[in-house]
């Protein structure tokens, strides 16, 4: 009787799901005992020495938590009120008149991907119609969230294979073909996992299409000062759109540029026009996040807040990302030249210094990144793309073999 009942399961329709297309990599490098591997397929930062780096100034702030003796109390539904102050100051700027008028709801959140997931089930509450255009490509749990959101999506065209570049006639066409009113999912800086952004000049061009098809804004900013080493210049889009007196929500994350990996810190931000609208807003905000996560964690919030509200640990910061986003250029770089001197077919692989951020989009196929893992040892996800993050300038020469080996002779 007993082993008849330990035999029978209530599960027999659940099937096992696939391998994440992003985490798999991770543990199949792992697995491999192959002393040349690489693994370029998660974004995290990686020292030369492609050791995992907890930023000095992340030390600092966490020794004067301790020695504060501060408790572990639960925070509020929307977060750590002097996190939310700081994070949106960074992001549009504390002088900007949105911040000054209070016209920001911000509210905490699981890092991006629970901030995205957050707006989508306000999305689908509040905008049951509307659809929410997503680039092709993007990155890969972009599509999960508003999937597991309920929540309507197409693509719009972003890259051009034929130039490694961004095709920008196809993606303002797709915008200004979209059902009046929908949501357009952009990358602040950095775009995932391409790395190839619009110019100055571009973004003014997408915004008056966004504007004039009465369309909703919605950036998702993991990389801010961690692209170009500067908070500034890479807020430049979501500050263009703002400026311009839009609605917009933004989602953030300090991953990256605090390298919070497991702290799993950002926030949502929904740009309104009057105060009261930001009030109602938030408080709808908090209304879903209730039954999502009750309230978020504490550890990283305080750490941004004291980071950011401590003008000499700030400025150790911004010297950090510096650093962080100089180390990527230089492996950016060298990765290019080890392609030119060794590729003898006259290729152009200059779209690979075009590109921003910590990833690069090489070109590959699918078959051809196989070859990259089988052959070379060299893992990444299947789109092609490798995180320049994981790479050091000593491998440059051996990855630079791999890709010209898959490129030329693997169709």
């Amino acid at each position: 009787m007993m082993a008849l009942a330990v035999d029978v399961t209530r599960f027999e329709g659940v099937p096992m799901a696939p391998p994440d297309p992003i985490l798999g990599v991770s543990e199949a490098f792992k697995a491999d005992t192959n002393d040349l591997k690489l693994n370029l397929g998660v974004g995290a930062y990686r020292t030369e020495e492609l050791q995992p780096y907890v930023l000095n100034v992340v030390k600092k702030a966490e020794k004067l938590m301790l020695e504060k003796g501060e408790n572990k109390e639960y925070l509020p539904i929307e977060g750590l009120a002097a996190f939310n102050k700081a994070t949106a100051e960074l992001l549009f700027g504390a002088d900007n008149p949105v911040i000054k008028d209070g016209r920001v709801a911000t509210l905490q959140s699981l890092s991006g991907t629970g901030s995205l997931r957050l707006a989508a089930a306000f999305i689908q509450r509040y905008f049951p119609e509307a659809k929410v255009l997503i680039s092709s490509p993007t990155w890969g749990n972009h599509k999960n969230i508003f999937n597991d959101a309920r929540v309507p999506w197409s693509e719009y065209r972003y890259y051009d294979p034929k130039t490694v570049g961004l095709d920008f006639e196809g993606m303002i066409a797709d915008i200004e073909a979209a059902p009046e009113g929908s949501f357009v999912l952009l990358h602040g800086c950095a775009h995932n996992p391409t790395g190839i952004d619009p110019t100055p000049e571009q973004w003014e061009k997408i915004a008056d299409v966004i504007q004039e098809k009465k369309h909703m804004p919605f950036f998702d900013v993991a990389y801010q000062g961690f692209a170009s080493g500067s908070l500034d210049e890479d807020a430049f889009s979501v500050r263009l759109f703002v400026k311009r007196g839009l609605e917009v929500f933004v989602a953030q994350s300090y991953s990256k540029n605090l390298g919070l990996y497991a702290e799993r810190i950002g926030a949502i931000n929904v740009v309104c026009s009057a105060p009261e609208v930001a009030d109602r807003v938030k408080s709808q905000l908090k209304r879903l996040a209730r039954p999502m996560y009750s309230n978020p964690p504490i550890h990283g919030a305080r750490i941004v807040a004291n980071v950011v509200g401590d003008p000499t640990m700030f400025g150790e910061w911004k010297q950090e990302m510096e650093e962080m986003a100089g180390r990527i250029k230089n492996v950016r770089q060298k990765l290019y030249d080890s392609l030119s001197a060794k590729d003898k077919s006259g290729k152009d692989w200059s779209y690979i210094l075009r590109q921003i951020g910590m990833f690069s989009y090489t070109g590959l196929n699918k078959t051809q990144s196989d070859n990259m893992t089988d052959k070379w040892h060299v893992y990444m996800t299947k789109d092609g793309r490798i995180s320049l993050a994981g790479l050091s300038l000593a491998k440059c020469d051996y990855l630079a073999d791999a890709i010209i080996d898959s490129f030329h002779n693997v169709n």
